[in-house]
């Protein structure tokens, strides 16, 4: 006589514990004092479609720059205005402020928040 297979396995189960095992900590639940310096870089690419739209356009013109004034105006405009950024992103960071509702923050940002609200012993 054949058993159906899963009622085979009731009586080899284990039985399941009463009580949660409880979790040992190996290291305390807190963060360092600082964060280290490494990575944090930032991409250095930018506009790509301003660029794409005048390399076509001079393509089409045959690499004639008075033919495609508009499009080099603005991929100039737009490069500009990404130094200024990028300047002012420096400057930030070397002085240590923080930026509200940044997504990204350096280490040096981090830092000062750690100082400014540090672990409780």
């Amino acid at each position: 006589m054949r058993l159906f297979p899963p009622l085979a396995f009731i009586k080899r189960s284990r039985a399941v514990p009463q009580e949660p095992v409880p979790y040992k900590y190996s290291v305390p639940l807190k963060l360092k004092q600082g964060v280290s310096n490494k990575g944090g870089k930032i991409s250095e690419v930018c506009c790509i479609h301003e660029m794409s739209v005048m390399f076509s356009c001079l393509k089409d013109n045959e690499f004639q720059q008075q033919l495609c004034h508009k499009e080099v105006e603005s991929f100039q405009k737009c490069y500009t205005s990404f130094l200024t950024d990028k300047n002012q992103r420096s400057e930030r960071e070397m002085k240590g402020l923080l930026t509200p509702g940044e997504k990204r923050m350096t280490s040096k940002q981090l830092n000062v928040l750690l100082k400014k609200y540090p672990n409780l012993e």
